[in-house]
């Protein structure tokens, strides 16, 4: 073989892998590749007037509001089980389960509801979803106990409790931020006075940076890079708090109101941020300038709410479900981000979640519908819909090699679109 020869064909079987890499997502974590609810892949015609989607498989997954993590032929996410939290890996393409782990005790404080109660009221489980960086899975249950297990076997590999080592303060009703890994760097909230955020070796769980005095909220912060910084943005009680991923050194801080609990993430595009919260806090919007000072452009108080449900921000505009406690009812909305002025709305969904995966959403309704729109500020466009899970959907829905992976409170299943 010629050494022409040999360098065209391994040009041409790399070229063939990487077309087939870019064509597929994975979606590591809460949120997907990049964090912001969005997958690159896309989705094309998809008929399911029948009602009958491409169901691949339905599993068990009881208990809990974890969304799905996908990566390396596996779903991972975390379920209550014997009074016990479990870390539950799942054959991405069967549903059959691998392994599950135990991570400590399933008290969740509710406030009276049962756990996929028809009312909605409450409902215990664990909220926090998995990450998974190569080999290792990193989840943070909700007692602040920081686990690394590897993604294969599920064996522990190194753990951290925050309450015990670094005076962690829990929140009302647990907590729910899911664990960021940003380079070599596992980063959560939660530690108390000087060491609120903190920062772990990946690989072997030391302790890197520590730093802050806040108190979280159930809202898992935002990796991203404004004005070519990255940097973290921590929703916590007194705001919007961005930090240097690296040091944990402050970079800026927005006031923003609490009250009770705040759940949803940051939102960014650009150089804004939007945040919202419930309990008729409302929603905002700031400008990041170059003098790392954030500079409020709008504030709606008691208006567009988002419980816990993250929108997407596409083409200048935000696609997600608002309204405060309206189970069965919110609308999945598209609200123009620079005024804050909605466009559209689209009500039955109740505080559901959505994503977008090219120029279309995939929204899942608290009651277990899921339904493809088009990512559109003209009107809304429902391109399927359809019935796919029992139980209570407060959960993000996954999105991989052209399947969408949902939960509920009782099962999980992955639907075939590509």
């Amino acid at each position: 073989m010629t050494r022409c020869y040999r360098y065209a064909l391994s040009f041409v079987t790399g070229f063939i892998l990487l077309v087939g890499h870019c064509g597929a997502d994975e979606w590591p974590q809460y949120r997907g590749p990049a964090g912001d609810g969005k997958s690159t892949e896309t989705i094309g015609e998809v008929d399911w007037s029948s009602g009958q989607p491409d169901v691949l498989w339905k599993t068990e997954t009881p208990l809990g509001f974890s969304s799905p993590a996908v990566a390396d032929g596996r779903m991972f996410t975390l379920i209550s089980a014997d009074d016990q939290e479990f870390c539950l890996a799942l054959d991405a393409n069967s549903g059959k389960e691998l392994w599950r782990v135990a991570l400590g005790s399933s008290d969740y404080e509710h406030d009276g509801g049962n756990a996929g109660a028809p009312d909605n009221r409450g409902g215990d489980g664990p909220r926090s979803t998995p990450t998974v960086v190569g080999s290792n899975v990193y989840v943070y249950t909700a007692q602040l106990a920081l686990f690394c297990l590897n993604a294969e076997t599920g064996a522990p590999i190194w753990k951290h409790d925050i309450v015990d080592e670094f005076a962690g303060r829990n929140i009302k009703w647990r907590n729910a931020s899911s664990p960021i890994v940003a380079d070599n760097l596992v980063i959560v909230g939660g530690g108390g006075a000087g060491e609120s955020f903190l920062a772990f070796n990946k690989d072997d769980g030391q302790v890197v940076w520590k730093s802050g005095d806040e108190t979280i909220t159930h809202a898992t912060p935002t990796l991203t890079t404004i004005a070519d910084t990255k940097q973290i943005i921590f929703f916590v009680q007194s705001g919007l708090v961005a930090a240097d991923p690296t040091t944990g050194k402050e970079l800026w801080r927005a006031e923003f109101p609490f009250s009770v609990s705040t759940a949803a993430s940051p939102v960014v595009s650009g150089d804004k941020v939007y945040c919202s919260a419930g309990y008729g806090v409302g929603a905002g919007l700031f400008q990041i300038q170059s003098n790392a000072k954030a500079e409020e452009l709008w504030f709606k108080p008691n208006e567009l709410m988002n419980h816990w449900s993250t929108p997407v921000v596409h083409n200048g505009h935000l696609y997600g479900m608002f309204e405060f406690k309206k189970y069965g009812k919110a609308p999945l909305q598209c609200v123009e981000l620079a005024t804050g002025e909605i466009k559209w709305e689209h009500r039955g969904f109740g505080p559901g979640n959505c994503i977008l995966v090219g120029d279309k959403l995939v929204a899942l309704s608290d009651a277990g519908e899921v339904v493809i729109a088009a990512a559109q500020p003209g009107e809304y466009q429902e391109l399927a819909r359809a019935k796919v899970l029992e139980g209570k959907c407060w959960s993000t829905p996954a999105f991989s090699n052209g399947r969408i992976y949902v939960r509920s409170t009782e099962q999980a299943a992955a639907i075939a679109v590509d």
